[in-house]
């Protein structure tokens, strides 16, 4: 059976929904892309002021970028999901978690825009989990 005659409503609904949320999360995580290729240094303070590694130089934060860009690209366009989709999930998932001690004191500062983190994590959980039905916009 080709893939049009087993679409129902339903699978058209949700192969809608899921291309609108990769979409989303691509948006997102550009932002973090283009941020190490705009402004190196901030990738260094980010490095070590949450993960504790210091002495992120300039070629170290375009090398990341350059990592980062060619998965989103595979991720934007839906190629090897399980690989491009767990490795945005693994990613979204360790900075949310180096960020705990954000969110112990969520008044403190901008604290509180640590919390988008988490819905965003339910939403590359859901891409990731519901994967195979992500069929709109993606190569096979």
């Amino acid at each position: 059976m080709s893939e049009s005659s087993l679409a129902t409503p339903i699978t058209h609904r949700v192969s809608l929904a899921l291309l609108i949320t990769r979409v989303g999360i691509f948006i997102a995580m550009m932002i973090w892309v283009i941020d190490k290729f705009a402004q190196p240094d901030h990738t260094a303070a980010v490095f070590e002021s949450f993960y504790g590694i210091g002495g992120i130089g300039t070629s170290v934060s375009y090398l990341l970028g350059a990592i980062q860009l060619a998965i989103m690209i595979g991720f934007i366009l839906g190629y090897q999901k399980t690989i491009t989709y767990g490795l945005v999930l693994f990613m979204h998932t360790a900075s949310t978690l180096v960020s705990f001690p954000r969110y112990l004191a969520p008044f403190e500062s901008s604290n509180i825009l640590f919390y988008a983190a988490w819905p965003m994590l339910a939403a590359c959980f859901t891409l990731y989990y519901l994967r195979d039905l992500d069929t709109r916009g993606t190569l096979h």
